[in-house]
């Protein structure tokens, strides 16, 4: 049988029989910290912001001390997409297959002002910002952005990978409601509405 403690919840009587030095915790928290110790990549390098990605993952900036190391060149075995450099119109289905492919949970961090935007290219043959093709988590602006922001990036995205995704909706959906809340109790301007 249950108990019921003071400011404990319901305990089932498992935490008096484990010896000290022992954590509990949930399989989603655990899963959510082997996720973000380990977030892995996928290379899709289009232009000159490659070439920092590059460099982001050489001996100088070191990625392998946060666990991301690893550029996956399968789709398939990596939960971050970065989209590095400009992409064409002939691009664009290419871009939307290896996005698809990604099992999820999956992240997609647009890299530079051309990946953005479209950056100085604003022309029929580039898609004028990625996210006309794919849902982007993360923009990393710069022409070409340096490899210290992509770090930051990558480290901004592991926090994010932490949380799960339905806290961060609820979240969202509690702060939309507060505001609502808060536009009903102010007093209307027109007086005959």
């Amino acid at each position: 049988m249950a108990t019921r403690r003071i400011g404990m919840g319901l305990t089932m009587g498992l935490e008096e029989q484990l010896p000290a030095g022992i954590a509990l915790s949930t399989v989603e928290g655990l899963a959510g910290y082997m996720r973000k110790s380990s977030l892995w990549p996928v290379t899709f390098g289009l232009a000159c912001c490659a070439i920092e990605m590059m460099a982001a993952g050489g001996g100088r900036y070191d990625l392998a001390r946060f666990g991301m190391e690893v550029f996956r060149p399968s789709p398939r075995q990596a939960d971050l997409m970065i989209v590095a450099g400009r992409v064409s119109q002939k691009m664009a289905p290419v871009v939307r297959q290896i996005y698809d492919q990604m099992p999820g949970p999956k992240w997609v961090l647009s890299m530079g002002a051309c990946a953005s935007s479209g950056g100085m290219f604003n022309n029929y043959a580039i898609v004028q910002g990625v996210d006309h093709i794919v849902p982007v988590d993360i923009y990393l602006p710069g022409c070409p952005p340096r490899p210290e922001m992509l770090m930051d990036a990558f480290l901004s995205c592991t926090s994010r990978s932490a949380t799960p995704s339905w806290a961060l909706t609820a979240k969202r959906l509690f702060a939309k409601l507060k505001q609502l809340r808060s536009l009903q109790s102010q007093p209307s301007k027109f007086k005959g509405y």
